[in-house]
């Protein structure tokens, strides 16, 4: 079978002698239909990735068909349809039993990626809790969108409400127009509330890219789009919010400099969600002030739960996001490398890789 391997830093392959796995007791290998590209993908060949060991497969956003099935699997046959993501929690260390599981302390060394390949094989962990059998009217490449959404609702769990029910967050902030940052925007029109996505830096190629982006978060819903530095972008929520601010603020880059940024944006009492990642390491600092006396509240969220999981796949199952307008193209898993280099350029939201 054909297989993207990441052998270095900018330098990947595709090994067209790998082997169709075999699955063990409890696993299944699902032919790969679709797979999404993924900003962390970007990032791991751009620089390598700590979670990611080099030589490795690439890709963990797919959905597909069940090739082969292992034993003592139930509830699945072969040939059925299929979307899942990439990890599962254990069920039984300490963070499992408090109900915190995605922060397992296994959930990525037992991460499988390689979904940019014909074939894919998931562990039973996965197979047993976060596999679904895809809708008949769910493209396979809509269904693929199950893994990055799963980590938007957990963000808004962070927050303290569900996906469906952020009643209290009426005036919405999104720092960032990527992929992330626009299924925050659809997740939140869903609530009632209104929502304003900002690019904060601008000029350069990077620009023109996020002014494509910002017409797409208008095409979605957005109330106000907002372009300009942070002091400009700090003004213009003010117009926008009757000079409170905004309730939520989602910091959808991983840029340091908006991180330390973000409380600035926020009304008193607000929240901000940091959920862009910084690398490992990265120092950021506050207004002391702000965060004690106007009472802000900064709420970090990494991966997703079962549950997470189980309510990304109802809102792609009902089609009540409209997810296709994030996926700008496709390529053929050989053209892998042309997809990476349009997103490198500036292009594109998501590109669809067909093996």
């Amino acid at each position: 079978m054909k297989s993207a391997i990441l052998i270095s830093p900018k330098v990947m392959e595709i090994n067209q002698k790998a082997h169709v796995p075999f699955p063990g007791p409890g696993e299944v290998v699902v032919q790969v239909k679709a797979a999404l590209t993924c900003g962390t993908d970007i990032k791991a060949y751009l620089r390598g990735h700590p979670k990611i060991p080099l030589p490795s497969p690439l890709g963990h956003e797919f959905s597909g068909d069940i090739y082969r099935i292992g034993a003592e699997v139930e509830g699945f046959a072969e040939g059925d349809a299929v979307m899942a993501v990439h990890s599962a929690p254990c069920g039984e260390c300490t963070f499992c039993r408090m109900g915190r599981e995605n922060l397992c302390s296994t959930i990525m060394e037992e991460k499988v990626l390689g979904a940019y390949a014909e074939f894919i094989k998931l562990p039973e962990r996965i197979v047993k809790v976060n596999m679904f059998k895809k809708p008949e009217h769910l493209p396979y490449t809509e269904a693929a969108m199950l893994e990055p959404l799963s980590c938007v609702v957990h963000g808004i769990r962070s927050t303290g409400f569900g996906a469906m029910e952020a009643e209290k967050q009426k005036n919405v902030l999104i720092l960032g127009p990527g992929p992330i940052g626009l299924m925050y925007l659809m997740l939140y029109k869903i609530n009632g509330a209104k929502v304003m996505v900002a690019d904060i830096r601008a000029g350069s190629r990077a620009g023109a890219r996020r002014a494509d982006r910002l017409e797409t978060a208008k095409d979605l819903g957005a109330d106000a789009v907002l372009e300009g530095d942070l002091q400009d972008i700090a003004w213009k929520v003010t117009e926008e919010t009757d000079g409170l601010g905004a309730d939520l603020v989602v910091e959808a880059t991983g840029q340091k400099d908006i991180w330390e940024g973000s409380p600035s944006l926020a009304r008193r009492g607000g929240t901000v969600l940091l959920f862009g990642g910084c690398p490992t390491g990265t120092r950021a600092c506050f207004d002391a002030g702000r965060i004690h006396y106007d009472e802000i509240k900064l709420v970090g969220a990494f991966h997703f739960t079962p549950s997470d999981v189980r309510e990304a796949y109802n809102l792609l199952a009902s089609g009540r996001l409209n997810v296709s307008k994030l996926i700008s193209g496709s390529y053929h898993l050989d053209d892998l490398q042309t997809a990476f280099d349009e997103l490198i350029g500036g292009r594109g939201i998501k590109f669809a890789i067909i093996p």
